[in-house]
């Protein structure tokens, strides 16, 4: 995640920005959008890091010229991180190292970027003359490998055996387990920033996200996994499945994902010090299996699958018990994940000039490599 310093601000000369860190990438350029839509303007900090983020920027200075303007620099960078949230009327805190592989191959690297660039930032607006909102993103690993939750394996998908769990899900009141360096660096973070609400009356709150999927998603096999299912079958390449596929997560279309953001911002006084879970919830679990049955609905093809072994941290169920937000927040309910996922695979294939999905009259009894 390092990158030189590179500012481009003259579109905010004078005028008081909302910062959003991690902006360039798939869920920040998505709620970046959304504020310069609503007239807001959006001070981007991101080190460009990830392959592909820099065409959302370009995306989103192109769409909003005058609303949207950048610094390329690190979250590790404190001066950097100090000086972009000085004038900040509110802050959105997406920059992360985000995928579990990598921290079990750097996890001071992760441990940096993660733990202390969220201290960096929290410190900035510690510091402040002004309250000034943060609103954090977290994720569903602080609830560690939920191993207790007891479970049985159907044909295509894990089901819990309790019945509350099955019709609710995870929720807000679950033990934090931390689980792998990544679980840790994020789940620190995310304890960082609930306690300077509370020992510094930084208006704070944490989204724990499940699965958010949609438009301007860079998917790779260790993050991102819906996309990144979409853009191997629409290539032709092989799939690679850790564990047996039938992992179950509750996925989020990223418009609903923004919507609670933006709802969290806007009651920021009412919630401040306190975590939601951020899913689909129930409605909107799916597993690997059944995913990838409506993904060669949708391209009218098989998909060519590979397995290996599961992965370190990796739950078998993970699904948000998100009633809490959707109460609080007054969220409408979400996108079926049949059609955000069809909709991403549209997007996908027009960014990617390939040939689009069509989908098949009827379905397939079932993925012959999967039964």
């Amino acid at each position: 995640m390092t990158a030189g310093n590179g500012l481009s601000r003259p579109a905010l000369a004078g005028r008081r920005p909302i910062l959003v860190t991690g902006g360039a990438g798939f869920i920040g350029s998505n709620l970046a959008d959304r504020l310069a839509r609503e007239g807001h303007d959006v001070l981007i900090y991101d080190a460009l890091a990830r392959p592909g983020v820099e065409t959302n920027l370009a995306w989103l200075k192109a769409r909003h010229p005058q609303r949207v303007s950048s610094v390329v620099a690190d979250i590790r960078d404190e001066h950097g991180v100090a000086d972009a949230a000085r004038e900040a009327q509110a802050v959105f805190h997406f920059a992360a190292q985000v995928a579990v592989t990598t921290s079990l191959v750097t996890p001071r690297e992760d441990f940096a970027i993660n733990v202390q660039g969220t201290l960096h930032l929290l410190e900035a607006l510690r510091t402040r003359d002004e309250s000034v909102p943060l609103l954090f993103a977290s994720t569903n690993k602080v609830y560690g490998e939920l191993a207790d939750v007891a479970l049985e394996a159907t044909n295509d998908a894990y089901v819990p055996r309790d019945p509350a769990v099955r019709a609710k899900g995870i929720g807000e009141d679950r033990p934090l387990d931390f689980h792998t360096p990544y679980g840790c660096s994020k789940g620190a973070a995310d304890q960082y920033v609930l306690d300077y609400a509370r020992s510094f009356s930084v208006p704070t709150v944490v989204m724990r996200m499940s699965c958010i999927y949609g438009p301007r998603q860079m998917g790779t096999e260790d993050q991102g996994w819906v996309a990144h299912f979409l853009i191997r079958a629409l290539e032709g390449k092989p799939i690679s499945i850790y564990g047996d596929g039938r992992q179950v997560r509750d996925v989020l279309n990223v418009a609903d994902a923004v919507d609670a953001y933006f709802s969290a911002w806007k009651r920021i006084g009412s919630i401040q010090g306190r975590a939601f879970n951020l899913g689909g919830g129930p409605a909107n679990a799916v597993s690997l299996r059944q995913l990838l049955r409506h993904v060669e609905d949708l391209i009218g093809r098989p998909v060519d699958l590979t397995f290996a072994d599961w992965r370190a941290g990796d739950q078998r169920y993970y699904v948000s018990d998100a009633s809490r937000a959707a109460r609080e927040l007054e969220l409408r309910p979400p996108m079926p994940w049949r059609t955000g996922v069809a909709a991403l695979a549209r997007w996908l294939a027009d960014e990617r000039g390939v040939e689009a999905p069509v989908p098949r009259t009827m379905r397939p009894q079932a993925v012959q490599a999967l039964s």
